[in-house]
């Protein structure tokens, strides 16, 4: 019953690692590799590119207000048959007279915006056409041939000013956000590499413990026989391999599990097999918090978001005391002008137009109401530069953490290295000693343990590594192996 038990395990753990993939795609790959998948054709990949091109129109919108616009309008086919009220300015009496007619109209206006001053320019050209049915038939042309108006508010807030000074930054963070959203990727598909790596080298290794502890347990059942191993020895080796059968079976589960978890992020689907290779070697660095501090207010967008989050205070504060008081907008409107039944001399010796205006308007008991709009949005931007100050010492205080566990971490994966090297050699040792009859059960069954914990413990030390030397690249938006600063090509994106 126990051998077919025996037997029963190992045909499973042959199944789950080589019959569930035989139309499988097998595909070997790095952590670069990984990473590199991951950036060109991951769904997360997709969905940042897609939030910066927003960004990017949002951007163009911006600017295209500080260019000259061509307009087009008109009024076709307005017919109004209606009676109105017209007064006597004589005697005063009201009589109601029919009104009969159709006016068409057509504007071609050339149009440009300010920032300076938050004012308006517009260049037009105006066709009108009446049509009058009553009391008799008759056709009126009126021409404004060239006309300029301009448009000026008086103390008023100037939002164009302000998006000059904001919306470029904008567009900055949002490149840089775009990069650390890529660096995110990079963190997440480590991680996710890592997961099935350790999971792949588990299912490894437990098919060589299988192996190893059916040969030591036929060895053990030999000297059973013999004398020279004792019932309770054989039964811990039979436990063992049970143990280790069991193994198989759970690795290649969780082998599969973090495989679809990884192949899924990838954008890959499951007919493709991964072979993970386990990085040979990490490159030595040793970061400075200075320089890593530096460069990440130069480069992130952690330094931008600050500068924005005080300036929309700012914003709104310049915009509470413009509202606040005295209003005025002044326009003024030259050009030509004429009419004629006839469209022919419609435009014949036009005569000259001038319409000037200054509107105002002044509050004269607001309750309040201005001061206290004005008094809020300066208690909002002391808030604002308070919590700036508090997020910029926090970001400071969390690099040096970062910093310090990364430059620890070197140290960590050589001794961890050691480590691994040490536990295998103790087991192969300790395996031989008891095919010598010089150790027992219990010896062996602790040196196999301690060689796959420390096994482990080195792939999570790499993984370790690699996840904080991402995240200070994220940071930073900096690679301090090539010693370069990390960059995307924004035209090809955009499609220039």
């Amino acid at each position: 019953m126990k051998r077919n038990t025996i037997s029963l395990l190992i045909v499973v753990g042959v199944l789950f690692s080589t019959g569930g993939y035989a139309q499988s795609l097998n595909r070997k790959m790095t952590l670069t590799d990984v990473i590199y998948t991951a950036h060109e054709q991951s769904p997360s990949a997709l969905v940042a590119k897609h939030n910066f091109l927003g960004n990017y129109w949002a951007y163009r919108s911006y600017k295209a207000q500080f260019l000259p616009s061509l307009n087009l309008g008109a009024t076709l086919g307005n017919f109004n048959r209606s009676l109105m009220a017209l007064q006597n300015s004589e005697t005063g009496n009201i009589k109601y007279v029919e009104n009969n007619n159709m006016r068409n109209n057509l504007t071609l206006s050339l149009d440009q915006n300010i920032a300076l001053t938050g004012g308006k320019v517009s260049v037009f050209t105006q066709l009108n056409r009446l049509d009058q049915y009553a009391p008799e038939r008759n056709i009126t042309y009126n021409s404004q041939p060239i006309n300029i108006t301009y448009i000026q508010p008086l103390r008023a807030f100037n939002s164009l000013k302000w998006q000059k000074k904001t919306q470029p930054k904008e567009y900055e963070k949002a490149k840089r956000s775009y990069l650390e959203t890529m660096e995110d990727i990079t963190v997440t598909a480590t991680s996710l590499f890592f997961n099935a790596l350790l999971s792949q080298r588990n299912l490894e290794r437990a098919q060589k413990n299988y192996q190893n502890t059916e040969t030591l347990y036929r060895i053990a059942k030999e000297r059973f026989e013999l004398g020279k191993v004792t019932k309770s020895e054989l039964l811990q080796l039979e436990l063992r391999l049970l143990n280790d059968g069991l193994s198989i079976n759970q690795s290649q589960l969780n082998l599969d599990m973090n495989q679809l978890k990884l192949k899924s992020y990838l954008g890959y689907n499951e007919s493709v097999q991964l072979e993970l290779v386990l990085p040979d070697s990490i490159p030595e660095l040793a970061l400075n918090v200075s320089e890593v501090v530096d460069l990440s207010y130069a480069n992130s967008s952690f330094g931008l978001s600050q500068e924005l989050s005080v300036l929309y205070a700012e914003q709104s504060v310049a915009e509470a005391k413009a509202n606040r008081g005295l209003s005025a907008t002044l326009s003024a409107q030259f050009g030509l002008t004429q009419q004629n039944e006839s469209f022919k001399y419609a435009y014949k010796n036009p005569m000259d137009q001038e319409i000037i205006s200054l509107g105002l308007s002044l509050p004269i008991m607001d309750w309040g109401l201005g001061k206290g709009r004005v008094k809020t949005a300066k208690s909002r931007e002391n808030v604002v530069r308070t919590q700036t100050n508090q997020e910029d010492t926090e970001h400071r205080q969390d690099i040096m953490i970062k910093v310090v566990q990364f430059n620890n971490q070197i140290r960590q994966c050589k001794i961890s290295a050691m480590a691994d090297s040490v536990a295998e050699q103790r087991y192969e040792m300790v395996m031989e000693r008891f095919i010598n009859g010089t150790a027992d059960v219990t010896d062996l069954n602790t040196a196999q343990s301690e060689k796959d914990e420390a096994a482990n413990r080195y792939i999570q030390e790499l993984n370790n590594y690699w996840s904080y030397y991402y995240n200070i690249r994220r940071l930073t938006l900096f690679d301090y192996i090539s010693r370069t600063n990390i960059s995307a090509e924004f035209d090809k994106i955009v499609g220039k």
